[in-house]
């Protein structure tokens, strides 16, 4: 099993895991229950992921299922915005732009994983399907 806990992507994961979990008791009892829940579960589902790819012999689709849970993350983060459920506009401000920070580094650890096997960039395995049945 490697190890993970050095990663820096699992790092940030993790702090704003911890961040979530802060955060998420100022909500109301209705948004803590219903999008609070939400962040919490999304937020550890990235952290489990990131393990898992570091674990993985193909890190790729790893890292493609993190990008639709990181973007899922984001999509929550807006609607708490939205739905005024942060206790106000900082934490908004910063859970969004960790968010977008750990969507960057796992685009980052996807090139280089897809880089070294020698395979072009797919947004989802059904694209990728597609282009080889192209050929």
């Amino acid at each position: 099993m490697a190890q993970y806990e050095h990663l820096p992507i699992y790092k940030k994961a993790y702090d704003l895991t911890l961040y979530f979990e802060k955060i998420v008791r100022g909500f109301s009892r209705y948004d803590k229950y219903t999008l609070g829940t939400e962040l919490r579960q999304l937020s550890r589902e990235v952290m489990r992921l990131i393990r898992c790819a570091n674990d993985a012999k193909n890190k790729a689709a790893i890292l493609l299922q993190n990008r639709e849970r990181l973007e899922d993350l984001k999509m929550t983060v807006r609607l708490c915005k939205d739905m005024r459920a942060f206790q106000n506009f900082n934490s908004f401000q910063y859970s969004i732009n960790e968010v977008v920070d750990l969507c960057k580094q796992n685009e980052g650890w996807l090139k280089s994983v897809l880089q070294k096997s020698g395979r072009p960039e797919s947004s989802s395995p059904a694209q990728a399907s597609q282009e080889r049945a192209q050929r």
